[in-house]
């Protein structure tokens, strides 16, 4: 479980492709803490620690990790977003994340306003069903609150410090971002759909 919260931002050495699989090896500024096994968000992914090559850290990459998120599309030298599994009984100061990617987002537009910048974030529409205005979705592993949303196009403000802090200052227009919608919003669809799916028992007695 993840709060959404980035601690650090991470380079890609390489990704290693294996037929349907990959291997993902990333310059991890925490490194020394780690322990085979443990789980980091890889820009908002849950990955787990496989190996420690030199100084870097080697993550697999299943086919279906491909397949749902956009970790295939980093290259050497990507920045990438971290953040350890948050310790239990510490400050929850952004939202629940599982890492659990739901889908993949186009950065459609980035704008400078004063200090702050504004991305403009093209939904799934299966994504956008979830999410509400000031309502949260984690971005890349980032928690963020939906400042707009109109139909499948989610906008948000970016105060200094997240934009320092986390890989935005290094995305451009049109580039891919995981995505995870509010773990309450799904269950809560999931919730309303099953009733919708489920016959009414007969009132007659």
């Amino acid at each position: 479980m993840f709060t959404g919260l980035i601690e650090a931002i991470g380079a890609v050495r390489h990704i290693q492709q294996l037929g349907e699989q990959a291997k993902l090896s990333l310059d991890l500024p925490f490194r020394d803490e780690l322990a085979l096994g443990d789980s980091v968000a890889i820009n908002g992914c849950c990955l787990t620690v496989s190996r420690f090559a030199e100084d870097a850290v080697e993550f697999d990459l299943l086919e279906q990790t491909l397949r749902v998120t956009a970790l295939g599309s980093l290259t050497a030298g990507s920045h990438v977003n971290l953040e350890r599994a948050m310790i239990l009984g510490g400050r929850m100061g952004g939202h629940l994340v599982q890492g659990h990617v739901d889908g993949v987002g186009i950065i459609e537009k980035i704008e400078a306003r004063g200090q702050d910048h504004i991305i403009h974030v093209r939904l799934p529409h299966e994504i956008a069903t979830l999410c509400i205005e000031k309502g949260s979705l984690a971005v890349d592993g980032i928690s963020l609150t939906i400042a707009e949303l109109a139909d499948t196009l989610a906008t948000f403000w970016i105060t200094p410090h997240t934009w320092q802090m986390t890989h935005l200052a290094h995305t451009r227009e049109q580039s891919q971002v995981n995505l995870e919608a509010d773990m309450l919003a799904k269950m809560v669809y999931q919730f309303m759909t099953a009733r919708q799916l489920t016959p009414a028992k007969d009132q007659n007695p």
